[in-house]
């Protein structure tokens, strides 16, 4: 029996990627099913009921859903950050998980310079701003997108810092980063701070009033993580009495609304998650799920899992 593969998106995959996907499929005799747009939950809870296979973007793959897909066997998220799948209920009825890491990471570090410009430049709103280049720049997490945003800034000029615990100094310094020994030496050195952490229990809130209150006069924080990584009633205390401090986010915090009356232009968040929306980004990380999927059921590939 052929294997079923779901694309769930309710941001939906670019149609080249959708066409690609599908030949991909149908090369290799699985079956092709496609959702999108859908506008209920209950739409994807439905839909899952008799695949081998799932691949989502943004959406949320619940208990619901896991426990609905009888015959599931792995989840794909296409792209980096994977805190939309419950990983108990998949681990408990062994559905392996895995992410696409790397594919939307240069998207996600232009968007990340995009916005730093913007900043630099008061929003483009007509007055003197200033420049990127010789400023000090830390990197907050030295993964894929970290290691982009590396690469960029050098073009720009920038000297660029970066603290990752779990990445070697070594392996920060070949790519001519100086590594910070301390997360705190970042947040107070740095002109601007990007931070790329995944979010998992040990990150969320974690750059808080203690981080924010140490921060360089006049740095930027410019965040295409997720917007749990920053405390929001941290920022709103510090920024309340540092009003040399700016911050600009790839996702609105909850308290969106009191953050903009209080902080105005110092302050700017996208319409809506956009660090992966580009066409590039878009097809890497479908053509990535699909082999990855491929892989698994054909050699027993599990290279990219993440609940192991």
């Amino acid at each position: 029996m052929s294997k079923k593969v779901l694309i769930a998106t309710v941001k939906p995959f670019a149609s080249k990627a959708v066409e690609d996907i599908k030949k991909i499929c149908k090369d290799i005799g699985y079956d092709f099913i496609l959702l999108e747009k859908y506008a209920e939950q209950s739409d994807l809870v439905n839909a899952v009921e008799n695949i081998d296979a799932l691949i989502v973007r943004s959406d949320k793959v619940t208990r619901e859903v896991i426990t609905n897909a009888k015959n599931l066997k792995i989840v794909v998220r296409a792209g980096a950050g994977y805190d939309n799948i419950d990983f108990e209920v998949a681990s408990e009825k062994d559905i392996v998980v895995m992410n696409t890491p790397g594919q939307n990471s240069n998207a996600v570090a232009e968007l990340a310079f995009g916005m730093m410009v913007f900043m630099a430049r008061g929003q483009f709103n007509g007055k003197p701003g200033t420049e990127l280049k010789g400023k000090r720049l830390g990197i907050h997490a030295y993964g894929n997108v970290g290691k982009n945003v590396a690469r960029i800034a050098k073009g720009f000029g920038m000297e660029v810092v970066a603290y990752d615990p779990y990445v070697d100094k070594e392996d920060i310094e070949a790519d001519n980063v100086i590594p910070i020994n301390t997360v705190e030496e970042l947040y107070n050195t740095c002109d601007y701070v990007s931070i790329n952490l995944p979010l998992i229990p040990e990150t969320k809130g974690i750059v808080n009033d203690k981080l924010l209150s140490i921060m360089k006069r006049g740095a930027t924080i410019i965040n295409t993580a997720r917007k749990e990584i920053i405390c929001e009633d941290s920022l709103i205390k510090v920024f309340s009495v540092r009003e040399d401090l700016e911050y600009a986010s790839d996702i609105a915090p909850g308290k969106k609304d009191e953050i903009i009356e209080k902080f105005g232009n110092r302050i700017y968040f996208t319409p809506k998650k956009m660090g992966a929306q580009t066409l590039e980004a878009n097809i890497n990380a479908g053509i990535a799920a699909i082999n990855q999927i491929i892989n698994y059921f054909e050699n027993g590939e599990t290279t990219f899992q993440v609940n192991k």
